[in-house]
């Protein structure tokens, strides 16, 4: 008997155990808004393209030549750049994160700390085929309590990509509160 379990389990799963993890109870996963003419129940192109535009000055600004990628909410690619001179590397990484923050609903830094021999997600990055990212700079977007994509960065150095990522998560917050 084949038993694959759906992608709303394993959501369920990974919130369940982060929320033990934390003292807290297992909460139930809120699905994604579906208001007519509520342009953030997903990621768009515009609002993709003015994060990246402000990550990217930023990390010119501490001279990283970053690629940075965001997802939608079905964790599919929305935009991704490069930055001239980034690592050919980089690409498929900041690509995987933005996966990975959309697919499993928390940054990649806190999935690092679930992911270390004998914690709960041991092993979970050889899933998906391999494109699970366990170490920094990979974070959620969230709007209405719904996570609606993420961003990856890559070409830095862990703590670089992770301060980048966090910049990104920023720009986004500000961007939706001005709607």
């Amino acid at each position: 008997m084949d038993r694959k379990l759906s992608d709303a389990a394993i959501e369920q799963i990974v919130r369940d155990v982060v929320a033990s993890l934390e003292g807290g109870r297992p909460q139930t996963v809120k699905p994604a808004p579906e208001t007519p003419g509520n342009s953030y129940s997903d990621m768009t192109l515009a609002l993709a393209l003015e994060i990246i535009e402000g990550v990217e000055k930023k990390a010119a600004e501490i001279g990283v030549n970053a690629v940075v990628a965001i997802s939608n909410r079905g964790a599919n690619p929305v935009a991704v750049h490069c930055m001239d001179g980034s690592y050919i590397a980089s690409y498929g990484i900041a690509f995987d994160k933005a996966f990975t923050v959309a697919a499993l609903k928390m940054s990649t830094s806190t999935l690092k700390k679930l992911a270390q021999p004998g914690k709960p997600l041991y092993g979970i990055q050889f899933t998906n085929n391999q494109r699970i990212v366990i170490f920094g700079g990979g974070e959620p977007f969230e709007c209405g309590g719904t996570v609606i994509g993420g961003i990856g960065v890559s070409g830095g150095t862990e703590e670089q990509d992770t301060f980048l990522a966090e910049y990104g998560l920023k720009l986004f917050k500000e961007a939706i509160a001005k709607k």
